[in-house]
């Protein structure tokens, strides 16, 4: 007997070896799995929708009325927070939060149905936008349809209940470690792709999601149909989820440029961080540069709370350096109040957009100018230094032949400036003013407003 079980004991440990084998074989394949970029992504943009918000119905067929506007304004990618219903149980506020939901095949009758959403995605596919959707992966609400279904697919407490998503009390956590949970989510996902032909994801909070989820989600999905896929962490905190999305946030950037509108840090810091920006996560990828966005409007204060005189330099800065830019709802107005998170409280539009036509300008030469395109290596980013080095932010996209120079004065002073690099050859243009082209082949002084602004291109 003893022996009979040292052969079963040695059967087992080589099986138990080839299994481990096998499995390691299956995470490098999964490790070394590359995926391309959409090509449409290198030169889009993205403008963020917060539906509830965005009309006084607050519903798919309304904003619908608003995209000849924002085609006519130059946005490319249309993001829509999460449109699936909102748990009710445990909810904050009067309507909850759309990032706690409550079905992911469904839709919040509060903005309409499954086949309005689909007749809005005709309608922006129709007039050439991209269309991409909040995927919040982490967590669901309290009343799920799965935790009566399948309870197990969730992480439990130390009481056996269900576990609270670190510290928000609206939610709770799903548990990765369970193939079936994995399957299932892939599945929801893959719904969204088939009935409504969605173009993408933007994908909350993605690193609290464990990597290899996103690696076998994205291998799966793209069967189907090549996606675009932003992921909601930095790149500078968490480079590795780079290997399996297109596109990351810049918080850092965020908030040091708040500091240094504050006064509490010096343009060479922001310098360094673009340096650290440049190759995070591989030099060939996208990072979405912003002002504003759902969480910082709500809950951290508009970008005129923040940045004051310099949002708009910032946003040019947004619009033109090696990235994609955001453009969140209202922005075109200026929307200079916080929304509510979890009440009605639509956008103050006036019918005026008085920044319409700055975005525009900003969109039109993103889109048309190979110079400013993003994750391609033919186009180059040049910081330039000047003699005024603790208040100007200079820097030349150069794509063969093609060049947008971009000047800030990001001080609260009048400036008169030398660039110390003599690159501009030949005629430009002034983005922001039709009728101004110069010559600067040889130029290297200019002079700018305080918190002001010059895009030039060749």
């Amino acid at each position: 007997m003893k022996q009979i079980a040292g052969i079963a004991l040695i059967i087992l440990m080589i099986g138990c070896n080839q299994q481990k084998q096998s499995k390691n074989t299956d995470n490098t394949k999964m490790e070394n799995t590359s995926f391309e970029t959409v090509n449409w992504a290198h030169a889009s943009n993205v403008y963020e929708v917060n539906l509830r918000q965005y009309t006084q119905a607050g519903t798919f067929n309304a904003f619908a009325q608003e995209l000849p506007r924002l085609k006519q304004m130059g946005v490319q990618t249309l993001w829509f927070m999460p449109i699936t219903p909102i748990a009710q149980l445990n909810k904050k506020g009067t309507l909850g939060s759309p990032y706690a939901c409550s079905d992911y095949t469904a839709t919040n009758p509060e903005f309409g149905s499954i086949d309005d959403f689909k007749s809005l995605v005709k309608k922006a596919h129709d007039l050439g936008f991209k269309v991409i959707i909040d995927w919040v992966a982490n967590h669901t609400g309290w009343d799920h349809v799965w935790t009566k279904s399948h309870p197990e697919y969730y992480k439990k407490d130390s009481t056996g209940n269900f576990k609270i998503a670190s510290g928000m009390d609206d939610i709770i956590e799903l548990d990765y470690s369970n193939p079936a949970l994995r399957k299932a989510m892939i599945d929801a996902m893959e719904f969204w792709v088939k009935q409504c032909d969605i173009d993408g994801f933007r994908c909350d909070l993605a690193f609290w999601v464990e990597l290899d989820f996103w690696k076998e989600a994205r291998t799966a999905l793209e069967k189907t149909k090549k996606l675009f896929w932003l992921g909601e962490f930095d790149a500078l905190d968490k480079p590795e989820y780079m290997q399996v999305f297109d596109a990351s946030y810049t918080w850092t950037w965020m908030h040091q440029t708040e500091q240094f509108y504050k006064g509490n840090i010096g343009l060479d810091s922001l310098r360094n961080i673009l340096e650290r920006y440049d190759t995070a996560g591989g030099i060939n990828k996208i990072k979405l540069w912003f002002t504003t966005n759902h969480d910082e409007n709500s809950w951290n204060g508009t970008e005129y709370e923040k940045y004051g005189d310099m949002a708009k330099a910032l946003a040019v800065f947004s619009f033109t350096w090696d990235g994609i830019p955001l453009i969140y709802s209202g922005q075109e107005l200026p929307n200079t109040k916080r929304l509510q998170f979890f009440e009605k409280d639509v956008i103050a539009w006036n019918g005026e957009y008085k920044l319409a036509d700055f975005y525009n300008r900003l969109l039109e030469v993103r889109e048309k100018n190979p110079a400013l395109r993003t994750g391609d290596a033919s186009a180059k980013t040049i910081l330039l230094h000047t003699d005024q080095p603790n208040s100007i932010l200079a820097y030349l996209r150069k794509n063969g032949d093609k060049e947008v120079l971009v000047l800030l004065n990001l001080s609260k002073n009048d400036l008169t400036f030398t660039l110390q690099e003599n690159l501009l050859k030949d005629n430009y243009k002034k983005v922001f003013d039709d009728q101004t082209v110069q010559s600067l082949n040889g130029k290297t002084t200019f002079e700018l407003k305080p918190w002001g602004y010059e895009v030039w291109e060749k």
